[in-house]
């Protein structure tokens, strides 16, 4: 029976630090991980979660996550109106799950559709938008077209289509001094 009982200790002890060694090898793993992860794929996890952004220029935004892209995401606001962010203008966001995408597991279309696609589909639409802006302020504006680091906006009434005589100036916008772009109407 001594045998017995001191095998059984031995077993228990190897049982136990092979447990240990399996913790801290998951927890190693884990780090690695999470150090290879981006904020698009926490946002790719969250897809349809309520979220509460704070944004440069004291903006903010409040909406349920309808898309994230590489370095933006769209943002269905409690107020009615879609949002797009642009990732490099969020300060925090509140309300992500525990969850991540698996890094680099967007679709091929997807990972390449940056801001700048969203924008020329805004050109084509001929859609108004607000324009908020890192300084703090907002335009009102229909976009006209979208360079390689800017986009141009014909400035109007938020009340009024983009007609000639309704334009009061057009002004070039820097990416970086984007912060987001609501559709209005």
């Amino acid at each position: 029976m001594h045998w017995e009982a001191l095998f059984a200790d031995l077993e228990a002890q190897a049982a136990a630090l092979a447990s240990a060694e399996r913790a801290a090898e998951i927890d190693e793993r884990t780090r690695g991980e999470t150090g290879s992860l981006h904020v698009v794929d926490r946002m790719r996890a969250a897809i349809d979660a309520p979220l509460r952004a704070r944004l440069t220029g004291g903006h903010s935004a409040r909406g349920r996550l309808s898309r994230a892209g590489p370095d933006w995401l769209l943002l269905a606001e409690d107020t009615g109106t879609e949002s797009v962010i642009a990732l490099e203008a969020l300060v925090t966001l509140r309300g992500l799950g525990r969850y991540s995408a698996t890094p680099d597991g967007a679709g091929i279309v997807e990972s390449r559709l940056g801001l700048r696609h969203v924008l020329r589909g805004l050109v084509r639409d001929r859609a108004a938008v607000r324009l908020l802006l890192v300084d703090g302020s907002a335009l009102d504006a229909t976009l006209d077209r979208v360079g390689a680091d800017f986009v141009e906006a014909a400035i109007h009434p938020a009340a009024e289509l983009r007609r000639r005589a309704a334009v009061r100036d057009v002004a070039l916008v820097p990416l970086r001094a984007l912060v987001a772009i609501r559709r209005l109407g």
